[in-house]
């Protein structure tokens, strides 16, 4: 039988849809639920299809019933046309017949949905004990090739890169191990870091006191993406590894760059465990990041657990609603932090509490400069692109001079070494150049800076070093550059300026005169604008106009 979807359904779709293939959990904390629950709570819209019927409670699991592949597939083309996923999440899986199915299953619907995402849990074992599947990596070894990203705990990863529980590794070369079977991209969750098994943690106590999430996006990329959180216990924890990919499935499916996605992931989780954690047993020394408990648990039918004294109650992790507040973001590693930690802060940029900046004009020419200066800005960036370094000391040089005859707050785009050379106020670098940069040299020079930022993942990066002002964008599709993938609109904006704390943001990317406003009131401190001037009729008046607009 072919389901086909109605005019009417096809009309009212406005959220994102996510597909769950995952066991059911009777007692509610993990599988399904945890899904179905945190989808809602990120305005996903969740579909499941359930791998098993699973009898299990918060101190034991009993039984694994798996439900076969043909109602999977029944399932699944009830709703291929009328509900087609952004995002699968994969939990569950029991047999190799079920490995086998989903594998055709998904090469079918990837070639109808080529943007589709697949995020798979690897789960194994149950939290409270007992094995939910007995699938060996080999077994796995179809289906990794059709996944986007891989989200195993700590134990889970080294059975996938197939180390001994006991065995001493490095996070990143368990990535990399784990890539190397095909799948995109791996996320190992720190949940369960055992200081006496990570060469991170004999040199330092982090993991007693800290979970350490890794993300690893390619193996011929140098970038590991590094979080930090505080350990929260609380024994409400039941289902926090699900809900942990299950979010990021949600945040996949609302179109965000996987380092934000899972920025924002690690937040939801911090946030879900930190709801439950002064419930009362909830100050189990065992448990650690949503990943389950980690004493040892009764084995699989052991009846003679005395539930109604179970001083160590287990139970189901609380998911919430989006993170927006600052206490449950993560801290981004960075050799960026160890630079910067030991140079002078960057001086502010002089503002008053209600102070702000206003319009920004981004130029690239002196003749645009000598054009702006007279009209009273707070601030502007000479943006130059040349490969003539002698050219552009010249023009940095009489910028200098001449902003400083106007008391402008003249930043320079890239050019740190001139800015530093002819004494700017201030030096703008973007996100690609911060690496190549020297942090401390800008600082003990008494440069401002101020940094470029895509998003909640570079933002966090970006904050942690204590510019002078942190950019944001784009805001909107702009022809300056190509920032495919990287656009934050409206409602990111208001989001990420929750994080900033009482450093100033700018908003820039495809603003002109018609949106200016809009913009202005998520309470940014300053609009950059570019063609809204450089491509005016009347640039002096273009420039007034939106001058009066922001007050």
């Amino acid at each position: 039988m072919t389901f086909k979807p109605s005019l009417l359904t096809q009309k009212l779709k406005k959220k994102p849809i996510i597909w769950t293939i995952s066991g059911a959990d009777c007692s509610g904390g993990a599988g399904i639920a945890a899904d179905i629950k945190t989808g809602h709570g990120l305005n996903v819209e969740v579909c499941h299809l359930i791998t098993a019927n699973t009898v299990q409670n918060s101190v034991e699991l009993s039984a694994v019933n798996a439900i076969k592949v043909q109602v999977l597939a029944q399932q699944t083309q009830a709703l291929r046309f009328d509900k087609p996923p952004a995002v699968i999440k994969i939990g569950l899986l029991v047999n190799s017949t079920q490995v086998n199915w989903l594998v055709a299953t998904l090469l079918i619907l990837k070639q109808q949905l080529p943007d589709l995402l697949v995020v798979y849990d690897p789960v194994g074992q149950a939290s409270v004990g007992g094995r939910l599947s007995s699938l060996t990596a080999n077994a796995l070894a179809p289906l990794m090739p059709l996944i986007d990203v891989i989200t195993p705990n700590l134990i889970e990863a080294k059975q996938l890169g197939s180390l001994s529980p006991k065995s001493t590794y490095k996070v990143e070369v368990l990535a990399a191990n784990i890539l190397q079977l095909g799948c995109k991209a791996v996320i190992i969750k720190g949940g369960h870091t055992d200081s006496e098994n990570t060469e991170a943690a004999e040199k330092n106590n982090a993991a007693k006191t800290h979970c350490i999430d890794i993300c690893l996006q390619s193996l011929s990329s140098s970038v590991l993406l590094s979080l930090k959180s505080p350990k929260i216990n609380t024994n409400y924890s039941h289902g926090g590894g699900c809900s942990f990919a299950s979010a990021l499935a949600s945040f996949l499916a609302h179109d965000y760059l996987l380092r934000d996605a899972f920025t924002l992931t690690k937040a939801f989780i911090n946030q879900g465990l930190s709801l439950c954690a002064d419930i009362p047993n909830g100050n189990n020394e065992g448990e650690s990041q949503g990943e389950g408990k980690s004493q040892d648990h009764p084995d699989v039918n052991n009846s003679s657990m005395n539930y109604a004294n179970n001083e160590n109650y287990y139970g189901a992790f609380q998911p919430g609603s989006w993170p927006t507040k600052l206490r449950y973001f993560p801290s981004v590693i960075s050799p960026l932090n160890q630079q910067v930690q030991l140079s002078p802060n960057f001086p502010s940029l002089g503002l008053t509490v209600s102070e702000k900046l206003g319009l920004y004009p981004v130029i690239d020419s002196l003749s645009w400069l000598e054009c702006l200066l007279p009209l009273n800005l707070n601030i502007i960036q000479l943006r130059i692109k040349s490969e003539n370094t002698a050219e552009l000391g010249l023009l940095i040089e009489k910028a200098v001079t001449m902003a400083s005859d106007y008391h402008c707050r003249l930043f320079i785009n890239d050019h740190w070494q001139l800015a530093i050379k002819y004494g700017a106020y201030g030096v703008h670098i973007g996100q690609e150049d911060l690496n190549s940069a020297d942090l401390k040299a800008i600082a003990k020079s008494g440069l401002r800076l101020g940094i470029s930022t895509h998003g909640c993942y570079e933002f966090l990066l970006a904050k942690q070093l204590q510019p002078s002002y942190l950019a944001i964008g784009a805001i909107f599709a702009t022809n300056t550059k190509d920032m495919t993938g990287q656009i934050q609109g409206l409602t990111n904006l208001r989001q990420i300026l929750a994080l900033a704390d009482n450093i100033p943001v700018v908003a820039i990317g495809g603003i002109n005169q018609q949106r200016l406003e809009q913009v202005w009131r998520t309470g940014v401190s300053a609009v950059a604008v570019v063609t809204a001037i450089t491509e005016a009729e009347q640039p002096v008046s273009a420039t007034q106009t939106m001058q009066a607009l922001l007050g």
